[in-house]
């Protein structure tokens, strides 16, 4: 008995990268957004000697450059996958 692999296993895959590729996007706008807004309130925080909301906007601005980086890998790290199942 011979055992092959599913090579209609991944359909619809057209799809579900269309779904990935808007919530990337939805994800970078938000990002984007985030690291803006916490840039202008971290500048001017530490401009007026808050040191408290320095503090909190800088760790805004990890957490969006952070959530850009995730979201990117993400995107990529889905795609391999899918070219890898196409291999098989």
């Amino acid at each position: 008995m011979d055992v092959f692999p599913d090579f209609d296993g991944l359909g619809g895959i057209g799809d579900l990268r269309q779904v990935v590729g808007a919530l990337l996007t939805f994800v970078l706008i938000v990002a984007v957004l985030m690291v803006i807004v916490s840039a202008i309130i971290w500048a001017i925080a530490s401009a007026n000697g808050n040191h408290a909301a320095a503090g909190k906007a800088r760790t805004g601005v990890l957490v969006a450059l952070g959530a850009a980086v995730l979201a990117g890998g993400g995107v990529a790290w889905l795609n391999w996958l899918v070219d890898l199942g196409r291999q098989l």
